[in-house]
Order: C-alpha cells, then sequence, then structure tokens
C-alpha cells in the first residue's frame, strides 16, 4: 500500500472508488473541477495501480475544508480511512491552514467515530443538508480540527 498525491488527470480513477463507496458518487469532471480549483489537493491510496481510497480537500487563507473521504467497501477496516484524514491534516499545516472543517451525515456513525478518533469536534449541524432523493434528507454534521497557528 502506498498513500500519495494525486492529480486532476486521475479524476476518473478517483471517480469510481468514489462511486464503489458511495451511492450517486461524484462524476471524474466534478473531482476534477474540485481538484483543478483553488487550494484543491488528493490523497490517494493505492496498491500497485489500483486505487483503493482518497481524501478531496481544499485549503485557502488559513482554513482547510476535508470535500470528500472515500474508501472502497473492499478495502474498509484496514485503517485506511484514518491515515488518509492523518495525511490531510499534515497537507493543511503546510497550505497554511489554523483550521481543518468537515460536513458528514448525522447517521453515518462509522464516520463520526473516525472523525472524533482524529480529533474533529462538533461545531455545528445543516438540517437537511444531505438530499437522500425519496428518502428522508439528513442533516450534516459540521466538525472542526484545530490546527494551531501556521508556521
Amino acid at each position: 500500500m502506498r498513500l500519495r498525491g494525486a492529480w486532476g488527470h486521475e479524476a476518473q480513477a478517483l471517480a469510481a472508488v468514489h462511486g464503489r463507496a458511495f451511492a450517486g458518487g461524484w462524476s471524474g469532471a466534478e473531482i476534477a473541477g474540485l481538484l483543478d480549483g483553488p487550494g484543491g489537493f488528493a490523497l490517494l491510496v493505492e496498491d500497485g495501480d489500483a486505487p483503493f481510497g482518497f481524501i478531496l480537500c481544499r485549503a485557502v487563507a488559513d482554513e482547510a475544508e476535508i470535500l470528500t473521504l472515500a474508501v472502497d467497501p473492499a478495502a474498509r477496516r484496514r485503517g485506511l480511512a484514518l491515515a488518509l484524514v492523518q495525511a490531510a491534516v499534515g497537507a493543511a499545516r503546510m497550505a497554511g491552514a489554523q483550521s481543518l472543517f468537515l460536513e458528514v451525515a448525522h447517521d453515518n456513525a462509522p464516520a463520526l467515530a473516525l472523525y472524533a478518533k482524529a480529533g474533529f469536534a462538533q461545531v455545528g449541524l445543516r438540517r437537511g443538508y444531505y438530499d437522500r432523493g425519496a428518502n428522508p434528507s439528513a442533516d450534516a454534521v459540521v466538525m472542526r480540527l484545530d490546527l494551531g497557528p501556521s508556521v
């Protein structure tokens, strides 16, 4: 297993992982647009040429945000998500961010536990943030990690 930076030309491979991780995963164009936008960066976990997970973030001024974290269901429970979050924390610090934010569905217990383990704390709630089609929408828990002053 190897963790490395991911680039815009790899957006289709990232979208394939996202599609396996989430119903209605993001398209390659959506991922490329975020990755190629201001402050966008991604980290990828792979084994050989096979990507197993990635984290997509944005760092602007002194704040950073985790936009999505996706791990292939076949590769879960191996610590990949935590490794990606920890690597993103380091990258956000290097980009000068003093805080790292994210949103996660209120009913996604594994993700909430992961982010709590990584040191994030709830700072807000966005009611009805996640549209689930015919199912009731889900609230988003807004979480923040203090990264301290940049060096």
